[in-house]
Order: C-alpha cells, then structure tokens, then sequence
C-alpha cells in the first residue's frame, strides 16, 4: 500500500479495517505528544516543544483523518463531502462508529475500481 496516499489523498477507497486501523493509529499518534504536555510545566521550554509538537501532529492527523473519511465515504459510494460530519463533536463519533460497521459497495464505484486502490 502506498502509505503517502492512504495518509494525504483524498481519492480512491478504503476499507472498513483500514479506516478502523487508520483512525486508531491517528488518536495513538495524537496522544502521546498531548500525554507528554501533562508530565511537564506549560510554561517550560520542554513545555512549550511538547505543546508545539501536539498542534503540529493535531493539523496533519486532522487532515489525515478527514481524507481517511473521504475514502471511506466513496468505498460505500457517497460523496465525501460528509465527512464534514467527522468536525461535529458529538456526531464524530458516531459517524467513526457507522462508516466502520457500514459495508463497502462490491465491485467498481463510481469513485474507484475497488476498494484500497488510487484510482
């Protein structure tokens, strides 16, 4: 699989373990930066790296997440405009839950061939 399309393109389709798995890693990776914040005084250089390094992992898991909605979103052949639904707080979360149960279309879409592939 080609990492740099699964993480940053929003064309093409993926699976329900792949989205699950994608997700997970990225509230893994969100983390342990905002873990390492709380061991440490805000106000201290090491404080301030940590808070650095959690906004900057924070915007690019955050586009990741999106694009991961997107994918998600054309394997069962819906635009993905409604990953939009993934911002709201409360309904984040049950949208994560429902694209991970929901099915993809068999066969070719209107967004790809098949599922896990760029086209």
């Amino acid at each position: 699989m080609d990492y740099v399309w699964f993480f940053f393109s929003p064309k093409g389709r993926v699976n329900r373990q792949a989205f699950l798995l994608g997700g997970l890693f990225f509230a893994v990776i969100q983390a342990y930066p905002l873990y390492r914040l709380t061991l440490v005084p805000q106000t201290s250089p090491e404080g301030e790296f940590w808070a650095g390094a959690f906004g900057l992992v924070f915007v690019v898991t955050i586009w990741s997440n999106v694009v991961l909605g997107i994918k998600r979103l054309h394997d069962i052949d819906k635009p993905g405009i409604a990953a939009v639904s993934l911002f709201v707080p409360i309904v984040s979360i049950i949208a994560f839950v429902v694209l991970c149960i929901l099915p993809g279309s068999p066969g070719p879409n209107t967004y790809g061939q098949r599922t896990n592939d760029k086209s």
